[in-house]
């Protein structure tokens, strides 16, 4: 069983990417904890809160198509190793300001602005090269699936870091511990051996590439229901996410360390949820499970909602996890199982744009939401929404699953 799950590893580039990667994203994670808990301390207002995160992955919904385009014409793994570095060098600016004191809440907004745009360009540069690391197309959903667990393991561990690291150091050294963590993935990024990539010809201009990705990516009817019912998804939890230290604060009365504990069920349910798709060895079903983590999803953030016991809110928040990062990967899987290669790069692109864009719209709608009648509500809403949203898609099942046998059949991928 162990072994199935961590298959992906066998190959030398991918296990050098994981390892570093995990080093990586504990970081990132440690960062967006105490940035989180930073703006909530500076201004105490849940608004605030939505519109920085808003601010920072705004630019995911509105570049990300055009970076698709980008990715498909250049090296991939040039595109990672730069953005990535560009990603070190916001990190390190942040800690500075941070720890001389000067830290405002416009400057925190500025440099999510930078970092956004980065990642609009990273994401779909990132989604699209596991593909160079891994040989064999039957080991690509296990390569997805490892790099989810990866995610959401370092959501477990970063925020519980940070939580104590805030307490005691403040936030500017989990700032700068995130600009050193970098270096991991940039190191084992340079130390790969990859295997020469024909390039895509370029005779069609930005815009005749842009919409050839629109128009595969909606006409091809499994990735345009993926993409909806994920940015609902992504939408969703950004609710719960930017109102996260309102909970700890109000609700619960606590700390930082009380939003790290929190952050961190997230993280215990993610971790089992991206393992759980890890050992699947096929991806047929596998809308089902993206339609069963809709109502679960629901049913687990409406008794959140309504929750005042911290032990219960812990538990509920880990079935939230648990049954979002299923729909999470399980999309992810089905869409990168499903489409052309020459055309990656566009369509993971939308599927950040979808994915990611949807966030900064939840974080907003969440963070004013929020302000206008409570978190408890805010998050009731999303309950429901995920409920109105799985009946939606169980009735159309039965045709996605024709759809994607039609397309396993036509890639000749092996199942």
């Amino acid at each position: 069983m162990m072994k199935d799950i961590f298959r992906a590893l066998k190959y030398r580039n991918y296990r050098s990417f994981f390892v570093g990667q995990a080093i990586s994203v504990i970081g990132t994670w440690m960062q967006q904890t105490a940035m989180s808990w930073l703006v909530y301390r500076i201004t105490n207002s849940p608004w605030l809160l939505g519109t920085t995160a808003f601010f920072g992955q705004i630019p995911n919904l509105i570049l990300a198509p055009f970076a698709g385009v980008f990715v498909d014409r250049f090296n991939k793994h040039k595109i990672v190793i730069l953005t990535q570095t560009l990603a070190l060098i916001q990190a390190l600016i942040l800690s500075i300001l941070t720890l001389s004191g000067v830290i405002q809440v416009w400057h925190i907004i500025l440099m999510n602005i930078f970092l956004g745009v980065v990642n609009s360009v990273d994401a779909p540069a990132r989604q699209s090269f596991v593909v160079e690391m891994v040989d064999r197309k039957e080991d690509l959903a296990n390569a997805i699936a490892l790099n989810s667990f990866i995610f959401n393991s370092a959501r477990l561990i970063g925020p519980t870091i940070s939580g104590f690291v805030v307490a005691l150091l403040g936030e500017g050294i989990c700032f700068l511990i995130n600009a050193i963590s970098y270096l991991a993935v940039i190191i084992a990024l340079l130390f790969m051996r990859l295997k020469p990539k024909k390039s895509i010809p370029t005779q069609n201009n930005i815009l005749q590439n842009l919409k050839e990705g629109f128009v595969y990516s909606f006409k091809f009817l499994v990735v345009r229901y993926t993409l909806i019912y994920l940015s609902i998804c992504s939408m969703v939890a950004s609710f719960y996410q930017v109102l996260m230290p309102v909970f700890a604060g109000k609700v619960f009365h606590g700390g930082p360390q009380t939003l790290g504990f929190l952050m961190g069920a997230l993280g215990i349910g993610t971790l089992i949820g991206a393992l759980y798709v890890a050992g699947r060895k096929s991806i047929l079903g596998i809308e089902r499970n993206i339609a069963y983590s809709l109502v679960f999803m629901g049913l687990g953030l409406i008794l959140f909602s309504i929750s005042k016991t911290f032990i219960l809110s812990f538990l509920l928040l880990i079935l939230i996890g648990f049954t979002y990062i299923i729909n999470v990967v399980s999309s992810n899987t089905l869409v990168q199982t499903v489409i052309d290669d020459e055309i990656r790069g566009r369509v993971m692109s939308f599927y950040v744009m979808f994915f990611m864009g949807a966030m900064p719209i939840g974080s907003f709608l969440g963070g004013a939401l929020g302000n206008i009648i409570g978190p408890s509500y805010t998050v009731l809403l999303g309950g429901i929404i995920c409920l109105l949203s799985f009946s939606f898609y169980y009735s159309r099942l039965s045709l996605l699953n024709t759809n994607i046998q039609k397309a396993i059949k036509k890639r000749d991928f092996v199942s």
